[in-house]
C-alpha cells in the first residue's frame, strides 16, 4: 500500500463532503437530544465511536430513557443486523486491505457503503487509501458532530421534541437515490411491503423487530436472484 497523498486525501474529502455535511447536523441533533435526555457530550462521543450507528443510536437512547432497556437492545441488533449483509458484499474489495480490513468493516455505515459500494475510485488515486479516507471522514464527521451538538445541548435550553426524526429525513432521502441510482428495485419494494404488512397487523408498537426479520430472512432467501454473482477482479485494487 502506498504512503497517503495530496491526490487521495483530496479525492476522498470530495467524495465524502455531502456525507461530512450531513453527519455534522445529523451528529449534533444526536448530541443535543443525548444531553436532553442526561447524557452528556462524552457519551455522545463514547457512542459515536464505539457503535457508530446514527439509527441505532437515535432510537436506543429514547428507549433507554424510558426503561426499555431490552427492547432498546434487540431493535438496535435489528436495525444494525443490515449491516452483514453490507460487510459479506465488501469482501472481495476489502480482501487485500491488509491491517486496515479490521477498521474498514467496522466503520461500514451505510452511507460509505453507498459510495464505496463501487469496484474502484476515482482516476489517479490508490484505491485502498481512498476507502480508508473516506471511512475516516464519515465516521469523524458523525463523532465530532455529535459531541459538538452535546455541547451546544449544555449552553442551549429548548424543545428539542422532533430532533429524532432527522435520521428519517436522511434515510427517506437515502432511499429515494438508491432507487434513482439503481435499476434493481425489488429489495426495496419487499423491505416497504413487509414493515406496511407488520405495521397492519400488529400496530405501531411491537412492527418492526418482526418487520426486520421477515426482510433479512426474503432478502437472503432471495439473494440469488436480487444480486448477481460478482465479477470482481483485480483492476479494482490495481493502484495498490
Amino acid at each position: 500500500m502506498r504512503k497517503l497523498t495530496k491526490k487521495d486525501i483530496l479525492a476522498a474529502f470530495k467524495t465524502s463532503s455531502p456525507i461530512i455535511v450531513t453527519f455534522l447536523v445529523l451528529g449534533a441533533g444526536y448530541g443535543i437530544l443525548m444531553e436532553k435526555h442526561g447524557y452528556g457530550p462524552l457519551w455522545s462521543l463514547l457512542s459515536g465511536i464505539i457503535i457508530f450507528s446514527g439509527t441505532a443510536q437515535f432510537v436506543s437512547v429514547t428507549m433507554l430513557t424510558s426503561g426499555s432497556v431490552i427492547m432498546a437492545f434487540l431493535t438496535s441488533l435489528m436495525i444494525s443486523v443490515r449491516h452483514i449483509f453490507f460487510s459479506i458484499s465488501m469482501i472481495g474489495r476489502y480482501n487485500n486491505e491488509g491491517r486496515r480490513k479490521p477498521y474498514l468493516y467496522y466503520a461500514l455505515c451505510d452511507e460509505t457503503y453507498a459510495m464505496l459500494s463501487k469496484d474502484d475510485g476515482p482516476e489517479g488515486v490508490n484505491v485502498s487509501n481512498y476507502r480508508l479516507l473516506v471511512t475516516l471522514f464519515d465516521q469523524s464527521a458523525w463523532v465530532i458532530g455529535s459531541v459538538l451538538g452535546g455541547w451546544i445541548g449544555t449552553l442551549l435550553t429548548f424543545d428539542s421534541t422532533g430532533i429524532d426524526f432527522a435520521m428519517t429525513a436522511l434515510f427517506t432521502t437515502v432511499f429515494i437515490q438508491q432507487w434513482i441510482d439503481n435499476k434493481q428495485h425489488l429489495p426495496a419494494i419487499l423491505g416497504v411491503a413487509a414493515t406496511l404488512a407488520c405495521r397492519l397487523i400488529l400496530g405501531s408498537d411491537i412492527f418492526l423487530i418482526p418487520a426486520m426479520i421477515i426482510i433479512i430472512g426474503v432478502l437472503t432467501a432471495a439473494r440469488g436472484r436480487i444480486e448477481p454473482p460478482a465479477t470482481e477482479t483485480a483492476g479494482g485494487d490495481a493502484n495498490d
